[in-house]
């Protein structure tokens, strides 16, 4: 059986973006909500119930005399003070712990904290540190767009704020092996080496030499991606080195 601490006051709180003034946990168990608790040890299932004049939160270690009280959410929070115990275990083992509430944290919320905030501080200064040639084949991958029409300043601002927003995407696409490969992709539609038709299903070689049918893009897939990965192939290398040739650099 799992157990929790209960030297210390403890406070928990409603989950979700709102919470109502006012919230009444279920306290003991019934036809109508089950508030059991899995004992592994015994392999059974435990009811549960609260009362104030008893020193367990387990209806069968509790006398007939139990006193009841309803367990309130104000504000959406609930303090419980360490001479309290018994209602911290209840809670502890309630089957609503970490669906409808969860005990606040303020040592993990803050490690969190430090965790989101150094990742995005990471991202920021990789992110100044990109040369004209990386902004640019980020800026292809990420954003989908031709960075030949926009400023340099207009590029680095969008590539820091998407930095802050997203530090793991940003992270993920820096270090991304294939990125060079994406972006050249973007580069041949650019520059009109490749095309697509029927309704972007279909990839087609649009050299002044040679026109045909490159491949079909697979439903759902995206076909910048799709194209890359064609390229990896060894039919797809030939191409590649064909279009490389031909790029107006």
């Amino acid at each position: 059986m799992k157990k929790t601490s209960t030297n210390s006051d403890k406070v928990y709180k409603l989950k979700g973006e709102s919470a109502p003034l006012s919230f009444t946990l279920p306290s003991r168990n019934t036809r109508r909500y089950a508030l059991l608790y899995f004992d592994e040890e015994k392999n059974v299932n435990r009811p549960l119930r609260y009362a104030i004049n008893q020193k367990s939160p387990f209806e069968d270690e509790q006398d007939g005399n139990a006193i009841l009280e309803p367990i309130i959410f104000e504000n959406g929070f609930l303090r419980v003070p360490k001479n309290n115990p018994v209602l911290q275990q209840f809670l502890h083992y309630h089957p609503l712990n970490g669906k409808s509430f969860i005990e606040v944290d303020h040592e993990k919320d803050a490690n969190k904290e430090v965790e989101r905030l150094t990742s995005e501080v990471d991202a920021l200064v990789e992110a100044r540190k990109l040369s004209i040639d990386q902004l640019e084949t980020l800026s292809r991958v990420i954003f989908g767009k031709d960075p030949n029409r926009f400023t340099t300043a207009e590029l680095k601002r969008d590539m820091l704020i998407y930095a802050k927003r997203d530090p793991k995407g940003f992270m993920n696409a820096l270090s991304d092996p294939s990125l060079r490969l994406q972006s050249d992709v973007y580069v041949f539609f650019e520059q009109k080496l490749l095309s697509f038709r029927n309704g972007q299903k279909e990839v087609w070689l649009n050299l002044p030499s040679t026109k045909r049918k490159l491949l079909t893009i697979p439903f759902g897939q995206d076909p910048y991606f799709t194209v890359a990965e064609f390229f990896k192939t060894d039919d797809g290398v030939e191409v590649l080195k064909v279009l490389e040739n031909n790029l107006d650099l």
